[in-house]
């Protein structure tokens, strides 16, 4: 009997509009230069796929085109929230956790991109952004914007609203999803000219069927005083959000009152006048790029994650330069010196980057295919002190962080076919957006 069966024991109506239907290549999202949804070199396998110290226990099909999973609890009933070109669709997992059943479906075929989609679990909410990009659109002249999805029948997922807002790579969650930040692509036509890409735009979703967005945004001059593209935000348990983009991670206070690092003033931070906290540029040296990709902090319950009392951040690379050996990483960083505000007073003349402690690339690690040109870190998640993390056709690796300075694989799991774009741990096992092979469920065995 596999452990699943003893872990399980723990614990828009559819768019107005018709949309064209975008046949959009399964691949990677691009954001390292901001141009088409898939500027990564093409993908080449050239060995078959590789796995060690995990089961796959279960697969969806029906889900390809997957970008990024939720999860809501409905009483006893545990639903899987599948978010990806397709638009969305629900799964039952109470039943039969390696065997999710469809229920429900929104379709708004074409849509891009849906990373790091939200939900709300009060209100049984989903918040789908909607890239330039979709729909055939192009970063310049493309609208951009919010999908709010009532999911409160999960069979019938419907869309209460949609707003546009003048960023919408990915969108998030503050305030207990009272607010949302959105950021990214590339900047349209229309923004100022010195701009690297979209910073960050504030909604308020109180009321979700009448989302209302700040006219102006926040998070400007991330990068060494310059605006840039910010590409996705996480709160960590304290409530501090941290900002991922070019040009680092810097973390706000969005809400309660606070000392401003920066003026050394104190007062109340608002989700759309957020008060600095820290955080600040990477190491060139551990991401060339400095494109930051997404961040985590372990703080809290978290804390036994590799956290050191809060002052270690987890952050990843986006970055697809010919072959592998430099592609994107998993870096850890420490706040210490962050604090004071320096990250906010960076320039180009004078930059501050925080220290890095450790790093880890998959280039040359076991269960590689040295064949494949697609390296890049992508999204992770952490449960007690395994980092597991998407490498897009390098699969799925699963890390020892005891030791944050000396990340250590410890399982792999890379099918031939591979597009991981995104893992997730739940209830004892991890649930993969793949976007060409739908949803992998797996159990790691040691």
């Amino acid at each position: 009997m596999r452990r699943w069966l003893f872990r399980s024991t723990m614990l828009l109506l559819t768019a107005t509009a018709t949309l064209a239907a975008t046949a959009l290549p399964a691949g990677a999202c691009g954001e390292s230069d901001g141009h088409g949804p898939h500027d990564s070199p093409p993908r080449v396998t050239g060995t078959p796929g590789a796995q060690r110290n995990v089961e796959a226990v279960g697969h969806v099909p029906d889900a390809k085109g997957a970008i990024s999973l939720q999860f809501l609890q409905y009483g006893e009933r545990d639903v899987m929230v599948v978010s990806g070109e397709f638009g969305l669709k629900t799964y039952d997992l109470t039943a039969n956790p390696v065997a999710p059943k469809l229920i429900g479906q929104l379709d708004l075929p074409g849509l891009w991109e849906t990373e790091d989609t939200e939900v709300d679990p009060e209100r049984k909410l989903a918040f789908l952004a909607r890239d330039p990009r979709a729909f055939a659109g192009q970063p310049g002249t493309g609208e951009s914007g919010v999908y709010v999805v009532d999911l409160a029948v999960p069979e019938q997922p419907a869309t209460l609203s949609y707003v546009a807002v003048p960023a919408g790579h990915t969108t998030t969650c503050v305030n207990d999803c009272q607010y949302l930040w959105t950021g990214g692509p590339a900047k349209a036509n229309t923004m100022p000219a010195d701009w690297g890409g979209r910073p960050i735009w504030v909604t308020d979703v109180r009321n979700p069927r009448a989302p209302r967005v700040f006219p102006d945004p926040i998070e400007l001059a991330r990068n060494d005083g310059k605006t840039d593209y910010v590409h996705d935000v996480q709160v960590d348990a304290h409530g501090v959000a941290w900002v991922s983009g070019r040009g680092g991670v810097r973390g706000y206070w969005t809400e309660g009152t606070h000392k401003d690092p920066v003026s050394g003033e104190r007062y109340r931070a608002w989700p759309n006048d957020p008060i600095p906290y820290a955080g600040g540029g990477l190491s060139e040296s551990a991401a060339p790029t400095r494109f930051m990709h997404n961040s985590f902090r372990p703080v809290g319950d978290r804390t036994k994650d590799g956290g050191s009392d809060g002052n270690l951040l987890y952050a990843t690379e986006e970055s697809f330069r010919p072959g592998c050996a430099d592609d994107g990483a998993l870096v850890i960083a420490s706040l210490q010196g962050s604090y004071d505000g320096a990250g906010w007073r960076s320039t180009v003349s004078n930059p501050y980057r925080l220290t890095t402690i450790g790093s880890w690339r998959v280039h040359g690690q076991e269960g590689s295919d040295p064949a494949s040109d697609d390296c890049s870190a992508h999204y992770f998640d952490i449960q007690d002190k395994i980092l597991v993390q998407s490498f897009y056709a390098q699969g799925t690796r699963f890390l020892d962080i005891t030791d944050p300075a000396a990340p250590r694989q410890i399982a792999y799991y890379r099918p031939a076919d591979a597009a991981a774009w995104a893992p997730y741990w739940h209830r004892g096992l991890v649930y993969i957006a793949d976007n060409t092979r739908g949803v992998d469920i797996l159990d790691l065995t040691v």
